[in-house]
């Protein structure tokens, strides 16, 4: 199966990556000589992805120039959060009605990931998508393979690779990448205002509808300053 859509989280404040994020919202920081948001795009382009839709909260006209330079070639589609951060959840319901697809990719801008060779996270998640199923399908990453993450992990699977929380243990395996593949049903009598995807996670779990897929390479949490010289360094012997 094909996918041909994706949002892109792009509203946050940064203030974590603060002093850099003073003067530009952080999907504009640069990694590795590329941008973070542009990173992203590479990789829905690699997925065959067409169609974005990029929410925006945060120092909104430098993202908006930003994709009308290096994006002309996607259809791009902003949704406006100018006068209220909507969080994630939120961010996904005032869009929802942007994105003609079902289903869509939701992916992160504050991370950067690597492939093995073969294994494309994206495709890999479209080709393990069964609607029947599924609400929600997470790209999630060992936690050894997690560079830069402060937690202890997110997730674990079941024998049916359907997501478990961690919940009062102490760790778990995997950790979320910021990148999923849902259906319009994870988002039906959403919260009004803003508010967390857990809430909506949390129902999809219960309903034995939230699965996870094991990412096959590297992930890097771009959370702070101090993560991009390491990260820098070890893309850099990725090639």
């Amino acid at each position: 199966m094909k996918v041909d859509s994706a949002m892109i989280m792009a509203a946050g404040l940064g203030t974590r990556m603060r002093p850099l994020t003073e003067r530009k919202p952080k999907p504009l920081v640069e990694v590795a000589g590329k941008t973070l948001l542009d990173h992203v795009l590479d990789k829905a382009r690699d997925a065959g992805i067409s169609k974005v839709v990029v929410n925006v909260h945060y120092l909104p006209e430098q993202v908006e120039a930003h994709l009308a330079k290096q994006a002309a070639d996607l259809e791009v589609t902003i949704s406006d959060e100018r006068d209220l951060l909507m969080e994630t959840g939120g961010g996904l319901v005032k869009a929802q009605g942007l994105i003609a697809a079902e289903p869509f990719y939701c992916l992160n801008s504050d991370a950067i990931w690597t492939e093995a060779i073969g294994h494309h996270g994206l495709k890999r998640l479209a080709q393990a998508w069964d609607g029947d199923r599924m609400d929600g399908l997470l790209l999630i990453v060992p936690r050894q393979n997690a560079y830069q993450h402060p937690g202890n992990g997110d997730f674990s699977l079941d024998d049916d690779n359907r997501l478990v929380r961690r919940g009062q243990r102490d760790s778990a395996p995997y950790v979320y990448t910021g990148n999923q593949l849902i259906s319009h049903r994870l988002l039906r009598d959403a919260p009004k205002g803003p508010f967390s995807t857990n809430i909506l996670w949390d129902r999809a779990i219960a309903e034995g509808r939230l699965f996870g897929l094991v990412h096959e390479g590297d992930w890097f949490d771009i959370g702070s300053p101090q993560a991009i010289a390491p990260t820098e360094a070890a893309l850099a012997v990725h090639g």
